[in-house]
């Protein structure tokens, strides 16, 4: 006959008379605490939060000029304000990333890319072949002057490609747009001074009107304003390179 043994379990965290007593006694481990499930937190309705500037904040573009029908924040016009003064910055940053490089374009992007941007861009053509070594230093620093310079337009294009037997000899050459005219033409190494440098290309690009643009200085930059900001930066970086060389000298 079989031998059946039969264990009963009682309701968890349930103890007998005797346990307590063995507890007491120090002969077994505490009694565990009894199941408690956690407090019902209804969730949390959005539209219900206090808004603040964080609120406004996590808003993308899209989602704040959704918001200028917003009652809510017709009754409160610190939010109001502060929501236009985000969009502002949102839209100066967008305008301000959309350059940054220089942009290779060919003879029929030229009215669009060159011609026709806006008032308030001004753009910076090289026209150039492949293989010139004048070309490629140039090249180098108009690269620089771009990424320092994101709110300027810089592009290149073969120099045939925009004019049609353009001679070689007067390669590179760089032209100054705004406003869909020329406002200026720098035909030859040579109108950048004896050493070409981003600092040197600079300065010869702003003698006349606030070509540079780093975005930083408002949405209308003097001349004046463009060449100190020029000037400081070539200050800088001569500066930079006199302690490099002060602490490669002491290291001997």
């Amino acid at each position: 006959m079989a031998d059946y043994h039969f264990v009963y379990k009682d309701v968890e965290g349930a103890s007998t008379q005797w346990d307590d007593i063995q507890r007491t006694l120090g002969n077994l481990p505490p009694k565990p605490p009894a199941f408690k499930p956690p407090a019902f937190e209804p969730a949390v309705d959005p539209d219900s939060v206090p808004k603040d500037k964080s609120w406004v904040d996590e808003k993308t573009e899209e989602e704040l000029e959704e918001l200028e029908d917003d009652p809510d924040l017709d009754d409160d016009r610190f939010l109001e304000e502060y929501r236009k003064k985000r969009l502002a910055e949102m839209r100066e940053a967008t305008k301000i990333s959309r350059f940054g490089s220089v942009m290779p374009i060919s003879g029929s992007d030229f009215v669009r890319e060159v011609s026709q941007a806006p008032p308030d861009v001004w753009v910076v053509v090289i026209l150039y072949k492949d293989g010139f070594s004048e070309c490629g230093l140039l090249m180098q620093c108009l690269e620089e002057l771009a990424r320092k310079y994101p709110a300027t337009k810089f592009v290149k294009i073969i120099s045939t490609d925009c004019i049609p037997n353009y001679p070689d000899r007067n390669l590179p050459t760089v032209l100054v747009y705004n406003n869909g005219a020329v406002k200026a033409n720098y035909v030859g190494l040579r109108s950048f001074g004896r050493r070409c440098t981003p600092e040197g290309v600079a300065l010869v690009l702003c003698q006349s009107d606030p070509v540079l643009n780093d975005g930083q200085s408002g949405s209308d930059p003097s001349r004046k304003t463009v060449l100190e900001g020029v000037r400081k930066r070539l200050i800088e970086k001569v500066v930079a390179e006199h302690e490099d060389d002060d602490d490669g000298s002491s290291s001997d």
